[in-house]
């Protein structure tokens, strides 16, 4: 009944299996993580695997792409940008899966969510967040190399096509 996909979420397993499918041998700490995001939201009833890059001097910026995932809505490339501020600097290059939460329609991914992010690692580690945009929940997880350390609060737009304006 877990795989079961008749109700158009993903089950933990079938995450998992995606994550370190696509993590690879980063992916230490990743089903704790995955558990958490569960615990706290339940089944995400789609994903997105991509990459960004990111960097920050208490002002920073978050270039990434992707593709999100879907059971019943099919596959759409993803792209996001955005700004963020507070006690943050360093830089850092992620892979980075976000699971996706309450997503009726594939284009309503299309807009800007905000969110409280923190990270301290040098070299690399697993991290998750939330962000939020009125009932649409995201958690991107990334696991990344890179030197890094502090908090912010801000915001990624989330885009069709890339774009290097980040509001």
């Amino acid at each position: 009944a877990d795989e079961d996909p008749r109700d158009g979420t993903f089950s933990m397993g079938e995450i998992t299996r995606a994550g370190h499918g696509f993590f690879g041998a980063a992916s230490r700490g990743l089903a704790s993580v995955i558990e958490y995001a569960f615990r706290q939201q339940g089944r995400p009833n789609g994903y997105i695997l991509g990459e960004d890059a990111g960097g920050a001097l208490v002002a920073g910026l978050r270039y990434g792409r992707g593709t999100l995932y879907t059971r019943d809505a099919g596959d759409h490339p993803v792209f996001w940008q955005g700004p963020s501020i507070g006690y943050d600097a360093g830089g850092d290059r992620s892979k980075v899966m976000t699971l996706v939460y309450r997503l009726r329609d594939p284009h309503d991914i299309y807009r800007r969510f905000g969110g409280v992010e923190g990270s301290a690692y040098v070299v690399g580690g697993v991290g998750m967040n939330f962000q939020a945009n009125g009932n649409i929940v995201l958690a991107p997880i990334r696991s990344g190399i890179g030197l890094r350390m502090g908090a912010n609060i801000g915001y990624l737009k989330y885009t069709r096509r890339p774009t290097w304006n980040p509001f």
